[in-house]
């Protein structure tokens, strides 16, 4: 009886951990773009919680106590680094959260911001996700830190990852060639704040901004003046709206200059499901796109 028990017992056991081998890890991470991409190196092993979701603006978040909630669970949490998420710290101590911060930027050189003006951030511009190459280094930055927290997952995140960063080198190369086709002269545009100066310095495109790296702060009526006789004098074909800004000002600069307004460019959050920039890679090559018509029009 007792032996009967004791395979009983054991067959419970061995039946068990197959279940338990399947629990996922849990991913927090502090905004949408960072989000995707844990999702792609995570696959079916993550089970991802975003803090700031689709169309979400983390320059201005405030966190609630649910999320405190989340990072409490959490077996990794990625954030951005270099003064994006001013409220991160702050956050994960109210959590007493002992889960791993992985900073995704970590090992990308930093921009400074044009003039020296952080607004808000740390001396440096936060928005480094605007250059493909430099979202390879957050993958590298993620795949290691979800292997760390999940060894037996180590094969999975590896191919993964690699996965994924063949599709990047596709992207960065379709961005490449589609900005090549643009005549030099009219690459220059004009954005609501200043979120691709890393997209400029990898692809060449000049980005016009009459706020600065964030959208915390508003422009001045003497920032917006000079960017109206900007573009009056070099002759900028076309302004963009971003969806995490107000529409308002770039109307304003538009009706004053003729300049058109061109679309709208994601910057800093992906849009839902239903828009046209759900993923990190449909973000770029949306603004490629979106980039490319008015410029060549």
């Amino acid at each position: 009886m007792r032996a009967r028990f004791i395979v009983a017992l054991l067959a419970a056991l061995f039946a068990a951990v197959p279940a338990m081998a399947q629990e996922k890890l849990k991913v927090v991470a502090t905004f949408s773009i960072l989000g995707d991409l844990a999702k792609n190196v995570g696959g079916e092993r993550v089970d991802i919680t975003m803090l700031v979701g689709p169309n979400g603006d983390a320059h201005v978040y405030n966190p609630s106590p649910a999320d405190a909630r989340k990072l409490a669970d959490a077996r990794v949490v990625v954030m951005n680094g270099l003064g994006f998420e001013g409220w991160i710290a702050r956050l994960v101590k109210a959590s007493g959260s002992k889960a791993p911060v992985v900073v995704a930027t970590k090992g990308v050189a930093p921009r400074k911001p044009e003039g020296g003006h952080s607004h808000g951030h740390a001396h440096n511009d936060p928005h480094a996700w605007q250059s493909v190459p430099n979202v390879k280094i957050y993958v590298a930055n993620i795949r290691d830190a979800l292997i760390a927290a999940d060894p037996a997952g180590k094969v999975a995140y590896e191919s993964n990852s690699t996965a994924y960063l063949a599709k990047l080198d596709a992207l960065d190369a379709e961005v490449r060639d589609t900005v090549a086709k643009i005549p030099a002269e009219r690459r220059r545009i004009i954005t609501t704040h200043d979120a691709f100066g890393y997209f400029r310095q990898a692809y060449g495109v000049e980005f016009v901004a009459p706020q600065g790296v964030s959208t915390e702060s508003e422009a001045s009526a003497r920032d917006v003046a000079l960017i109206i006789t900007q573009i009056k004098r070099q002759k900028i074909p076309a302004v963009f709206m971003e969806n995490v800004s107000d529409p308002r000002l770039l109307k304003q600069i538009s009706d004053e200059t003729g300049a058109r307004i061109g679309g709208t460019l994601y910057s800093d959050a992906l849009t839902d499901e239903k828009g046209p920039a759900p993923t990190y890679i449909d973000l770029i090559r949306h603004n490629i796109r979106t980039l490319s018509a008015a410029l060549l029009s």
